[in-house]
């Protein structure tokens, strides 16, 4: 096997299904920037694969006998604040475009998802973006789950911690949860991308999230989106 540098993204998976782990260690093997480095074939195996292997991506199935992809995911999310290390990017795969496991995954610490029939490409594309830092999801496909399954009326809900946010912040926060990418803010606001990116980041780390998704699953469940 070829040997880790700084550049490559290493990769696990877990999924019930051995055929399907079988392509997809192939494909993902296939790619000079990424490097396979482990399997399992259900949640809890997954838990201890995560540990093992320390992946910067891992792709997760949520149906799996045993631990689900929901729980294994809180547990490895979980796992990694409990030692103070950072958590792996986990990419959920789903069959379904509307799937409420797929929020409750990202509600659970996963970074967007993924369907099992998505072309190769895009599936290659999506480590690669997630481990960036980046969401794989378009926010309007993240709220229409959210607005799907969490439909129900409820009332505005501000935690503590929305308080901490300045004016500026608030309005970063607004648009963001919009769905507006960072240069799109930066044009309608009249700001630089750099500029934008740090009023995200500040936000992010007030309200203790780990990236854009889960600021979307945060701006729904409270029902801060004006």
């Amino acid at each position: 096997m070829t040997p880790t540098t700084t550049s490559t993204i290493r990769v696990g998976l877990v999924d019930d299904q051995a055929l399907f782990r079988t392509g997809i260690r192939m494909l993902v093997s296939s790619q000079p920037d990424l490097e396979f480095v482990g399997e399992a074939g259900n949640g809890a195996d997954g838990v201890l694969m995560a540990a093992s292997a320390r992946p910067d991506v891992i792709l997760m199935d949520i149906r799996m006998p045993g631990m689900d992809g929901i729980a294994a995911t809180a547990e490895i999310v979980a796992s990694a604040d409990r030692t103070g290390t950072a958590p792996p990017r986990i990419l959920v795969l789903t069959t379904f475009d509307l799937d409420e496991s797929a929020a409750r995954a990202i509600r659970s610490g996963a970074s967007g998802f993924v369907l099992k029939d998505a072309d190769p490409e895009f599936l290659l594309a999506a480590i690669r973006t997630v481990h960036a830092g980046n969401s794989v999801i378009a926010a309007s496909a993240t709220k229409e789950l959210l607005e799907h399954f969490d439909s129900r009326s409820a009332p505005r809900s501000e935690p503590e911690s929305f308080g901490s946010l300045t004016a500026r912040e608030r309005d970063i926060f607004q648009l963001a949860a919009r769905g507006l990418s960072n240069a799109e803010i930066a044009a309608g606001e009249f700001l630089s991308e750099a500029t934008v990116k740090t009023h995200v980041s500040r936000v992010l780390a007030k309200l203790g999230l780990r990236d854009r998704v889960q600021l979307v699953v945060f701006a729904f469940e409270h029902r801060l989106v004006e």
